[in-house]
């Protein structure tokens, strides 16, 4: 795994060498350690952010949560320490759920302690997470084209598909999961053989549908949806994209290099964590 990330940051390093935001930034905070997630805890009026500090595949137990007022103002630098290299996050029942390469990490909200961790058997390379309406938490494994889902604390694999092609991303959208792929053929460098795209899976018969017009596009990190928008990162650009139904992925913000798992106040505001450069931007969008 060191060989992959130290590869894949030697293969991006010369993609872009300036950050432009056509989406409009409101603000930028620095002083992160490859962060990997930005998500919105509406009901604090804050924002967590998952610090990797170090191999992304690693359990070194450097990695940590930093939490963000909503204007950008650092809260809590080290508000939960000890996890490996924390990415995706969910909020769910009061509490936050954390992917931790092969566990998920679960967290109080109202006290930031660390309360339990959960091993997923099987497991090979946990990333985003998502809740659903009813409180059930979903997570994608990037290595192993599966999803899986925890209800209470009891982790089972939900999905497990070749037609996820690596899934990264994942955001609960009523009755189906909107997913991220990052493409087929993942190489030492992570390019992949043919690039990925955003995918549907109902909740309720896992059917995996591609969304039309948004197929081998870019490999694909973090995503939301907004309404009836989608958008969606391409860690390897820095791209961020936007996506309606039936038209085709249009790039509206590019940054350098590491855009990852994108989270959003459910308006019209995105974070996005700039993993290569320690910093979450805020961009508001149409």
């Amino acid at each position: 795994m060191k060989t992959l990330i130290a590869s894949t940051f030697l293969a991006i390093a010369g993609i872009a060498t300036a950050a432009t935001a056509e989406a409009g930034e409101i603000w930028r905070a620095g002083g992160f350690e490859q962060p990997e997630s930005a998500l919105v805890d509406a009901a604090n009026k804050r924002i967590v952010v998952s610090n990797i500090v170090g191999n992304p595949g690693e359990a070194d137990g450097n990695g940590y949560l930093s939490l963000l007022s909503l204007d950008g103002k650092v809260i809590s630098r080290h508000w939960v320490d000890g996890m490996d290299a924390p990415k995706g996050m969910a909020i769910a029942g009061g509490k936050l759920y954390a992917a931790d390469i092969t566990k998920v990490r679960v967290v109080d909200l109202a006290s930031g302690k660390l309360v339990s961790t959960i091993d997923v058997p099987g497991a090979v390379f946990l990333n985003d997470m998502t809740a659903d309406a009813s409180g059930k938490v979903y997570f994608t494994d990037m290595l192993a084209d599966a999803i899986y889902r925890i209800d209470g604390d009891k982790p089972e694999l939900f999905i497990k598909d070749a037609l996820l092609a690596s899934p990264n991303g994942v955001f609960a959208d009523g009755d189906r999961l909107i997913v991220a792929s990052w493409g087929k053929g993942i190489k030492p460098d992570f390019s992949t053989a043919a690039p990925g795209g955003l995918l549907a899976v109902d909740l309720a018969s896992k059917k995996v549908t591609p969304l039309p017009g948004a197929q081998n596009f870019a490999d694909l990190d973090g995503v939301i949806a907004i309404g009836d928008t989608i958008y969606a990162t391409a860690y390897m650009t820095g791209t961020l994209y936007r996506y309606k139904g039936g038209g085709a992925p249009e790039a509206i913000a590019t940054f350098k290099p590491g855009s990852a798992d994108i989270g959003t106040d459910g308006n019209s505001t995105i974070y996005v964590p700039l993993m290569n450069e320690g910093a979450v931007a805020a961009l508001k969008v149409d």
